[in-house]
């Protein structure tokens, strides 16, 4: 017996057993950290394992390399009682490019994915965003930093704010002199009235202006509010019904507007498999290959410790794989046989006999020689 032969087996089949799951977590790790770190815009994956691809649905501008069935004009959307329609794409910017967007840098407006025109004033509901985030069986896609809103209420309200401090300084100033009541100095000094009027005036242009330079520093403190534009998707596997967006509604403020969209593609699918990531097939394959290690090696481990066997014969189940190739020896023979017939021979030459006679006469003899053996082996 040699012990070093299974153990020498052993120790391969375990090294080999670590190597493939040493491989298998590194796929994996490298498909997790390439799926975090570079995302594919419009493209989502939920909790559940839901698949999700918007792609299809984005409008495109179109050129040489544009498919037919792509999309390649913006999605309008009614606005029905709100008095302007919108005019949006999905996970990019308009294809119609934009100009003169209120409160946005002229460097931005090649980004703007909705908007609407509302007395002749373009106004942003966002920029382009390709994040898509599942909830349930919802899909939603927001648009950030659009057009600035409520600044009329602001503005509103900072000039009551300032109208209510000055008349608040006027009934102080009525409540300190009591009514009917007047100085020695204005009895007096009758024509120094005049001066006080103009300096009172003075004073209160000076405090409006102050007012007015305050309201303007608070505003620019007060962080300016966006526009902004969320998308929801529904799942619609009518093939017949296009891709449509449709406007749900808006805050009382205008900053925030709401938007509904069915689509066949945003029904959850399987994810397509990823290049240098581990698929079904190849699991597959590996489990198979493992399989078949263990069990050539755990038989011949038996063959050589408990039966003794030596040669091919420490191979598992010997006499049934020696069986079977055999049979595949004689099927090949068989075959090989039958097509040699169809092969031209390669015999000499031998001149043909034309004439009857001859026949007849190789006959003759034929049977003259039977005859003669027959005699032969009844003697």
């Amino acid at each position: 017996m040699h012990p070093r032969g299974p153990r020498r087996a052993l120790l391969a089949l375990a090294a080999l057993a670590g190597v493939a799951c040493a491989e298998d977590k590194a796929a994996t790790k490298s498909t997790s950290t390439t799926s975090t770190s570079t995302a594919t815009a419009c493209v989502a994956t939920s909790t559940s394992g839901s698949f999700f691809d918007l792609r299809p649905d984005v409008a495109v501008i179109a050129d040489k390399t544009t498919k037919k069935s792509a999309r390649t004009e913006d999605y309008q959307a009614r606005g029905w009682d709100y008095g302007t329609n919108f005019t949006m794409n999905i996970c990019g910017a308009v294809v119609k490019g934009v100009e003169d967007a209120m409160g946005v840098e002229k460097a931005l407006w090649k980004n703007i994915s909705a908007y609407y025109v509302q007395k002749g004033q373009v106004f942003s509901l966002g920029s382009q965003s390709g994040t898509l985030v599942p909830r349930g069986r919802k899909l939603v896609l927001q648009y950030k930093d659009g057009s600035p809103c409520g600044a009329d209420k602001s503005k509103r309200s900072n000039v009551r704010e300032g109208s209510y401090r000055h008349f608040a300084d006027d009934d102080e100033d009525d409540e300190s002199k009591p009514a009917g009541k007047k100085s020695k100095e204005d009895d007096q000094k009758p024509g120094k009235g005049k001066e006080d009027d103009k300096d009172d005036k003075d004073d209160k242009d000076k405090d409006k202006g102050k007012d007015k330079d305050t309201d303007k520093e608070k505003e620019k403190e007060k962080p300016k509010h966006r526009k902004s534009a969320t998308i929801s998707f529904l799942c619609d596997r009518d093939p017949a019904v296009s891709t449509a967006i449709s406007f749900v509604g808006t805050d009382p403020d205008e900053c925030a507007y709401f938007f509904e969209v069915r689509s066949q593609h945003a029904c959850a699918g399987a994810e397509p498999h990823k290049p240098g990531s581990v698929g079904p097939a190849s699991v597959f394959a590996i489990i198979f290959g493992i399989t078949v290690m263990v069990y050539i090696l755990g038989g011949i481990f038996y063959q050589r410790t408990v039966a003794h066997a030596r040669g091919w014969k420490q191979l598992p189940n010997y006499s049934l794989w020696a069986g079977i190739w055999n049979v595949i020896k004689d099927i090949f023979i068989i075959l090989t046989s039958s097509c040699a017939r169809f092969l031209p021979s390669r015999r000499g030459y031998h001149t043909l006999s034309i004439s009857p006679s001859a026949r007849n006469r190789n006959r003759e003899d034929e049977n003259r020689l039977i005859d003669q053996l027959d005699e032969e082996w009844d003697d």
